[in-house]
């Protein structure tokens, strides 16, 4: 490497995205972000009136989103009870030591299952399920989860009432 010239390593951690390293977003990605969020049927010349800027600088944009990784997709939000689930819950477990890989690909397979995240502290794996009633959940909770032999044990809370977020407009 000739002097002054710098270079920087990127190691795979596994698990993680591969690609470029984060590329800082200015105002104008914030607010394409914002509205996209709001409304991910936007037109890109709405998007584009909407943040002062034209129509192809605002596709390219929202394409450069999405080709690093920070827009992964586009999606409704359901309300779940209407969509016929009316029992929610989330679900702690704690899990052998080293099986997350082998425990989301389980996860991932279960009916009803929309978030998994492995996370620290008094438990490993925080679940969110949707499922049409308590005895489907029941039989989520004791016959597949926790026969998955990974799962060293499990506690469910179960979700009352919930509110999506909308993005903060002054963010």
């Amino acid at each position: 490497m000739a002097d002054g010239e710098d270079r920087t390593v990127y190691e795979a951690v596994p698990g993680a995205a591969q690609g470029p390293p984060p590329r800082p977003l200015d105002a104008i990605d914030r607010d394409i972000l914002r509205i996209l969020q709001t409304d991910g049927r936007a037109s890109i010349r709405s998007v584009a009136e909407r943040v002062h800027v034209s129509r192809a600088n605002a596709y390219a944009r929202i394409n450069r989103l999405i080709e690093d990784g920070v827009i992964r997709g586009f999606s409704a939000r359901v309300n779940h009870e209407r969509a016929g689930h009316g029992a929610s819950a989330y679900i702690t477990l704690k899990i052998v030591q080293n099986s997350w890989r082998t425990v989301r690909e389980q996860l991932q397979a279960l009916p009803g299952a929309a978030h998994i995240a492995l996370v620290s502290g008094d438990f490993d794996v925080l679940l969110l399920v949707h499922t049409p009633d308590n005895r489907t959940l029941r039989e989520l909770v004791l016959t597949k989860l926790q026969s998955i032999p990974e799962v060293l044990s499990t506690r469910t809370l179960l979700v009352f009432e919930e509110t999506d977020l909308d993005p903060d407009p002054t963010r």
